[in-house]
């Protein structure tokens, strides 16, 4: 098992919720955008065709926790690429940035004390 940087606060409530691999999904799929969470999902909407009723209503549920707009998160999603041994031109594509921001990303941390398996 990879050891996954902690996410930071303003986006772990997604974590806990979706588990790292369907956050970082979740965030590069819905990241910078304002979004609604039924409390009883349809299953009419693309977030509820990526993670799935139940997980729509426990996000629902920590609805207070949740800015108005899904965070980016790029700095963590680089930290959690590079933490499964992507190399930095691809974690830039993946991110649509530059690999000098990859690169200022992966500097800027995580601190080794926070590494956990998630």
């Amino acid at each position: 098992m990879t050891k996954t940087p902690r996410p930071p606060a303003h986006i772990a409530a997604y974590v806990e919720v979706l588990g790292p691999e369907l956050a970082v999904e979740f965030l590069l799929s819905f990241g910078g955008a304002e979004l609604y969470l039924p409390a009883n999902p349809k299953g009419r909407s693309k977030v509820e065709a990526l993670v799935g009723a139940e997980n729509v209503k426990a996000l629902q549920a920590r609805a207070g926790e949740l800015s108005a707009r899904v965070p980016t998160a790029k700095p963590w999603i680089a930290q959690v690429f590079a933490s499964r041994g992507l190399p930095v031109a691809e974690i830039a594509r993946k991110l649509h940035t530059t690999d000098v921001t990859v690169r200022k990303y992966l500097r800027a941390g995580p601190d080794p004390r926070q590494l956990s398996l998630i």
